[in-house]
């Protein structure tokens, strides 16, 4: 990460900062301090720090954003009425898709200063076929927020970046763990529906 930082500049930050968006695992919050620590000694241009983040953020949530709108929600629909797509129901889907009718801006602007939630709200963004103009609009906002936070903390601290990461690595973590347990239970759920059917009709 410090090789393509320093090799790359600013354009550096937006391509990791790209990715983080598109491959989850790959932390903004050690990212981001690295950049502006970089910014301060004077290695990379603190000029182009940000809007290269931004636009690293904008363009990864456009990826995720594209997938959902050609997953599309009567594709997404009908999978969920097979038996063997455990990941939902379509009642979860209808749940689902009423709640981002009615909050759908607010998940998409706040999601984006959650850890990993900030990469994944993308999907059922484009799921939902929230307009590509308010979409593109909140996503900047929020990843600009976020980005400016945690370039602003690296040069503050310095030498001393990595501590953000540090910090709130258990907050990832429980993120993480709480996406892993809903994961979890839908499965479960899918499943016991899914032979509480079969038994009913092998009943009858």
């Amino acid at each position: 990460m410090f090789s393509i930082v320093d090799r790359l500049g600013a354009a550096g930050v937006g391509l990791l900062i790209f990715l983080e968006n598109v491959v989850p695992p790959i932390p903004s919050e050690a990212i981001l301090p690295l950049a502006g620590f970089r910014a301060r000694t004077g290695a990379i241009d603190a000029f182009w720090v940000w809007p290269a983040a931004t636009a690293g953020s904008v363009l990864g949530a456009l990826v995720l954003y594209g997938l959902g709108a050609w997953l599309g929600y009567e594709r997404l629909h009908a999978l969920a009425a097979k038996r063997w797509f455990i990941l939902s129901s379509q009642k979860d889907l209808e749940r689902g898709r009423a709640l981002f009718d009615r909050h759908g801006s607010k998940l998409v602007l706040f999601g984006r200063c959650v850890p990993l939630i900030r990469s994944v709200v993308s999907v059922p963004a484009g799921v939902g076929g929230m307009p590509m103009t308010r979409f593109l609009l909140l996503t900047a906002i929020g990843s600009g927020i976020w980005n400016a936070v945690f370039i602003v903390l690296g040069w503050v601290l310095g030498e001393n970046w990595d501590r953000v990461e540090g910090a709130l690595g258990p907050a990832g973590y429980v993120v993480l763990g709480l996406v892993v347990v809903l994961v979890i239970w839908l499965i479960v759920r899918k499943l016991r529906s899914r032979n509480s059917y079969v038994g009913t009709h092998r009943a009858s």
